[in-house]
C-alpha cells in the first residue's frame, strides 16, 4: 500500500501543500488538466524552484483575479459534486471545506450555512484544497500520516484585530492534534493548511514504517529564521490497512463523598470548556457504607495543566489519581447533508472507508423540531436517510 508522511516542522498552508505535491512528482500540467474538471474559471497556477535557508524547494502560486463572488459553503459542495472528478477526490475535498466551514461558524457563533469569506469562498482555496486531494490521487496515495504541527507563536493582525497565534479557526480545526510553537513570532499554519491537514491524515507522531520512494518538499512565500518548508514523504508499506486511529489519553478520577450533587453540571461544564475530551460520573460506595461518586475525565497528556486547577478548585476533593492509556478510535468526520429541512450536520465514524456509524446532530435536529413542530424522531429520521444517501453517492 502507497502511504504518505507530511512533516509539519515549520506549519502547512494550502499552497504549501501543492508545493510539496509537485515537488514529489506531480506534473503541474496534469494537476491543471484535472481542475478543469471543475467549473471554476479565474485562476492560474505556476510553479518555480526556489531555497528555503540552502534548502530547494517547491513555490506553487496561484494567481485569481482580484474581482471573485461570495461563495458558501453549499456553492463549493455543488461545484465539486458537478464534476467528473474521482470520487475519492470529491469526498476528500467536500470534507474539507466543511471541517473549514464548521470550525468558521464555531468561532463566529453563526450558523455553518451562513459561514462565507474569503478562505472557502476565494478560487485559490479551492484550487489548493481539490489540487491537493488530486496530487494524493495521482500519486496513487492510499493513507496520509503527518509530524506533530508547528504553529508558531505570538499574535497578528487580521480584520478582527489583534489575535493570538494560531488564529481562532486554526485553532479549531487542529483539536485534537499534537501541536506546538517555538523559534518563530508569526502565523505557520493557515486555515486552509490546518483543514487540508487534519481532513487527511489518519493520525499524528512519527513517521511510520514505509520505503520511501519519493520526496517533496513544498514552501512558503516567506523567508522565515527556519527553513519555510513543509516536506512529503511518499513510500510502499507492507504494514495492512489501519482499521482504527489510535493515541494517547490521561484519564483522571476523583472519589467525592461530601459535595452537593448539584454542582455536577457545573463541574462538567467547566471540566469541558478546559478542554476535557470526556466527563463521566459512577456511582460508588465507600468505607463505612458511604455512598459517594467517582469523577472521571479524559484529557490529552498535554491538557493535564488546563483540568487539574478546575477539579481542586470546583469539587471537595484532595487528591486525584491518574493513569496514561491507549486508546483505538474509528475516524470522525462531521459532514454537512442537504435535507428538506436545509442543511444539517451529521457525524460519521469510518472503519477504514467504510461508514460504520451515522449520527445526526442532536442539538440541530432538535432546533428544527421545535420550530416546525414536529416530531423529534422523524427529523433524525429523514435527516438520517439523507446522510445515507450523501455518502452513498460519495462513494
Amino acid at each position: 500500500m502507497k502511504i504518505a508522511y507530511l512533516d509539519c516542522f515549520s506549519g502547512i498552508s494550502g499552497n504549501m501543500m501543492l508545493g510539496a505535491l509537485v515537488d514529489a512528482g506531480v506534473d503541474v500540467a496534469q494537476l491543471e488538466t484535472e481542475l478543469a474538471r471543475l467549473a471554476l474559471t479565474g485562476y492560474t497556477i505556476s510553479a518555480r524552484q526556489v531555497q528555503r535557508h540552502g534548502l530547494q524547494g517547491t513555490y506553487v502560486e496561484v494567481e485569481t483575479a482580484k474581482t471573485q463572488n461570495a461563495r458558501h459553503l453549499q456553492d463549493i459542495q455543488t461545484l465539486i459534486q458537478k464534476s467528473d472528478l474521482p470520487q475519492t477526490v470529491k469526498r476528500q475535498s467536500i470534507a474539507i471545506f466543511e471541517r473549514m466551514a464548521a470550525a468558521e461558524a464555531r468561532v463566529h457563533g453563526i450558523p455553518v450555512e451562513a459561514v462565507h469569506f474569503h478562505e472557502v469562498g476565494a478560487v485559490d482555496a479551492i484550487v489548493d484544497v481539490v489540487g491537493s486531494a488530486i496530487g494524493l490521487w495521482l500519486l496513487g496515495v492510499e493513507m496520509v500520516y503527518a509530524s506533530p504541527v508547528h504553529v508558531g507563536r505570538g499574535r497578528l493582525e487580521c480584520a478582527h484585530g489583534t489575535l493570538p497565534v494560531p488564529a481562532p479557526a486554526t485553532q479549531e480545526l487542529l483539536k485534537g492534534v499534537p501541536i506546538y510553537g517555538r523559534d518563530v513570532d508569526l502565523e505557520l499554519v493557515t486555515p486552509t493548511g490546518a483543514a487540508i491537514l487534519t481532513g487527511l491524515a489518519q493520525s499524528y507522531g512519527n513517521a511510520p514504517p514505509m520505503r520511501v520512494t519519493h520526496i517533496g518538499y513544498g514552501a512558503g512565500s516567506r523567508n522565515l529564521p527556519c527553513p519555510n518548508l513543509v516536506r512529503l514523504c511518499i513510500g510502499e508499506t507492507s504494514d495492512p490497512v489501519p482499521l482504527y486511529e489510535e493515541d494517547a489519553v490521561t484519564l483522571l478520577e476523583a472519589n467525592i463523598d461530601d459535595m452537593n450533587p448539584q454542582w455536577y453540571e457545573h463541574v462538567m461544564a467547566r471540566l469541558f470548556a478546559a478542554g476535557a475530551l470526556d466527563v463521566f460520573l459512577t456511582p460508588i460506595q465507600m468505607k463505612r457504607g458511604r455512598p459517594a461518586v467517582q469523577l472521571s475525565v479524559l484529557v490529552a497528556p498535554e491538557g493535564i495543566g488546563r483540568i487539574l486547577p478546575v477539579i481542586f478548585a470546583e469539587t471537595s476533593t484532595i487528591g486525584i489519581r491518574t493513569s496514561l492509556m491507549r486508546r483505538w478510535k474509528l475516524t470522525r468526520e462531521r459532514v454537512v447533508v442537504e435535507t428538506p429541512y436545509g442543511p444539517v450536520g451529521v457525524k460519521v465514524a469510518r472503519q477504514g472507508a467504510r461508514a460504520l456509524n451515522i449520527q445526526p446532530e442532536y442539538r440541530e435536529c432538535l432546533q428544527i423540531a421545535q420550530q416546525r413542530g414536529i416530531p423529534l424522531k422523524e427529523v433524525s429520521q429523514v435527516v438520517l436517510e439523507a446522510a445515507r444517501a450523501h455518502l452513498t453517492a460519495q462513494e
